[in-house]
C-alpha cells in the first residue's frame, strides 16, 4: 500500500481555524451574539479541536508516548469544561444535564479502562453502544438549548467523537483505526470505484423503490458548499470512525475475518438507518447497507477513515442537492 500523505500538525490547525471563523461568521449572520454565542463558540472550538487534531500527522502517537493510560484520563477535564463553559455562558446550567453528560463521558472511559491488547472484548463493544445509542436516540439533544436547540445535533456529534477518540485512542489504544486526514496515490481509484457502485447501485434501487425522487434545483446552489462541510465533519467523519474505523476493525479482529467484519459492519450501518424518519425504513436500510459496504471497501483499501468519508460525503452532498 503507499505511503499517505497526511495533514501536518500546523495545517490542520489552519483548518480548525477555518471552521470555527466560518462557524462563527454563520452565527453572526443569523442574528447571534453577545456573552451566549462567545460560550457557544468557545465551547465548539474545544470539542472541534478534539475531533480534528488527533487526525494530524504524528500528533496522535506523540501523545500516546508521552501520555500513559491513566494519565490519558486527564483528556476528560477539557470535554467537561466545554460543556461548563457553555451551559454557564448559554444560562443552561442544570444539574439534571451536569449529572447526563458526565456520566457520558466517564462510563464509557471506565470501561475502555479494562481491557488491554488487540483482541477486542466485551467491553469495547458496550462502550461502543453507550457512545452512540444516546447520539442516535437524541438523548443528549436536550442538553444543548441555545440557540433555540439549533445546535443539539452539532455539539451532541462532537462530545460524542471527543469521548470516543478518548477512549478507544489514548485509553483503549485500538489500533488500525486509520483516524488520519491522510491521501495515498491509490485512493483515488478507491474513491472513484466506490462513488460509481453507489451510483449504479443505490440511485437506480432508490427510484425504483420511491425512496429517491429526482428533484434538482429544490436547494439553492449556494448552500451546497456549506452543507457539504458539515456533512464531511459532523456526519461522514463521525461515522465512519464509528462504524469502519471501530466497529469493522473490531468485529474483523473478533472474527479473525477481514470480510466477515466488513459485512457485520456495513449490515449494522444500515439497521442504524432503519428508523429515520419512520420506523421501520427498510428501504433506507437496505440502501445504506449497500452504501455501507462501498464505504467498508474504501476504508480496506485506504487504511484510514478520510478516503471513507470523502466518499460518504459525496453520496450524502448529491442526495442532498439533486434528490428528495
Amino acid at each position: 500500500m503507499p505511503v499517505p500523505r497526511q495533514l501536518g500538525f500546523f495545517a490542520t490547525i489552519g483548518l480548525w481555524l477555518a471552521l470555527l471563523v466560518t462557524g462563527m461568521l454563520y452565527a453572526t449572520w443569523l442574528g447571534y451574539g453577545g456573552r451566549a454565542l462567545f460560550a457557544v463558540c468557545v465551547a465548539f472550538a474545544m470539542l472541534l479541536a478534539g475531533e480534528l487534531l488527533p487526525a494530524a500527522r504524528g500528533l496522535m502517537q506523540s501523545i500516546q508516548r508521552v501520555l500513559s493510560q491513566p494519565i490519558a484520563w486527564l483528556f476528560a477535564v477539557p470535554m467537561l469544561a466545554a460543556y461548563a463553559i457553555y451551559a454557564i455562558g448559554t444560562g443552561s446550567d442544570a444539574l439534571w444535564r451536569w449529572a447526563i453528560v458526565t456520566a457520558y463521558v466517564l462510563f464509557p472511559l471506565a470501561l475502555l479502562s479494562l481491557r488491554q491488547g488487540a483482541t477486542p472484548g466485551w467491553n469495547d463493544y458496550t462502550a461502543l453502544i453507550a457512545i452512540a445509542i444516546p447520539v442516535k436516540l437524541r438523548w443528549l439533544n436536550g442538553l444543548w438549548p441555545y440557540p433555540d436547540n439549533k445546535l443539539a445535533h452539532t455539539m451532541t456529534i462532537l462530545l460524542a467523537m471527543n469521548v470516543a477518540v478518548v477512549g478507544y485512542l489514548f485509553i483503549r489504544r485500538l489500533d488500525g483505526v486509520g483516524y488520519a486526514l491522510a491521501w495515498s496515490s491509490g485512493q483515488g481509484l478507491a474513491f472513484l470505484t466506490g462513488f460509481l457502485a453507489v451510483a449504479l447501485v443505490d440511485i437506480p434501487a432508490g427510484l425504483a423503490l420511491q425512496f429517491l425522487h429526482w428533484a434538482p434545483g429544490h436547494v439553492s446552489a449556494k448552500s451546497i458548499p456549506l452543507s457539504a462541510l458539515g456533512i464531511f465533519f459532523f456526519t461522514a467523519w463521525p461515522e465512519e470512525f464509528v462504524f469502519r474505523g471501530l466497529l469493522q476493525n473490531m468485529l474483523s479482529k473478533s472474527f479473525k475475518n477481514e470480510n466477515a467484519g466488513w459485512v457485520v459492519a456495513s449490515v449494522l450501518f444500515g439497521l442504524s438507518h432503519v428508523a429515520n424518519g419512520f420506523f421501520p425504513n427498510w428501504k433506507y436500510a437496505l440502501l445504506a447497507t449497500f452504501a455501507g459496504l462501498c464505504y467498508g471497501w474504501v476504508w480496506r483499501k485506504s487504511g484510514n477513515i478520510f478516503g471513507s468519508a470523502l466518499l460518504h460525503c459525496a453520496v450524502d452532498t448529491i442526495w442532498h442537492a439533486l434528490f428528495v
